[in-house]
């Protein structure tokens, strides 16, 4: 592809090691960090990405104002985790449209490390294409859909997607 004058080539943008641990029993899979995420170094940091809030709603507890550190406890203490489908890709900006050249994350071999997992949620459209075709139809896991929690995704309410994000909940572990 040829670049136009002025025009930067695409970054290549790497994700996040995996926040789990051995009582995981939903591990949520986004696509690639974003632009404000990498720069913080924390999942889901771009203050229009409902990701805190639809989870604070799942959960039935405030996460959005935790330092993140708090909220990452709180979620693996509820059997939440978090990862990407994505190791690395070549984007330019944030959005998922943008992604070039990515290299995939072993999923099957991740998901067969994590003796409590039961279910698999997907959060965007290019997080479940990516992971269902590596995790094929052979897998007795849960995969659930998610409408993706950015805010560049707008064509759900905010009230829509709490909805559908609720499909989760059965596989948290209830409050201690």
């Amino acid at each position: 592809m040829a670049l136009r004058i002025g025009q930067m080539p695409a970054q290549r943008k790497a994700a996040f090691p995996p926040s789990v641990d051995a009582e995981t029993r939903l591990l949520i899979l986004g696509s690639l960090p974003g632009d404000a995420s990498i720069k913080q170094g924390e999942y889901y940091a771009h203050r229009g990405n409902a990701f805190w809030a639809l989870m604070s709603d799942v959960l039935g507890e405030d996460l959005r104002s935790a330092p993140y550190a708090v909220k990452l406890k709180r979620l693996r203490a509820r059997g939440v985790g978090l990862w990407d489908v994505i190791e690395s890709a070549d984007r330019d900006g944030s959005l998922d449209s943008s992604i070039r050249g990515a290299e995939l994350r072993d999923l099957t071999a991740f998901v067969g490390r994590l003796p409590a997992l039961q279910a698999i949620a997907f959060n965007g459209k290019t997080a479940a294409l990516h992971g269902r075709r590596q995790l094929g139809g052979g897998s007795d896991l849960s995969l659930i859909d998610l409408p993706s929690s950015s805010g560049a995704y707008a064509s759900l309410s905010r009230e829509a997607k709490r909805q559908a994000w609720m499909a989760i909940a059965d596989h948290i572990v209830p409050p201690s």
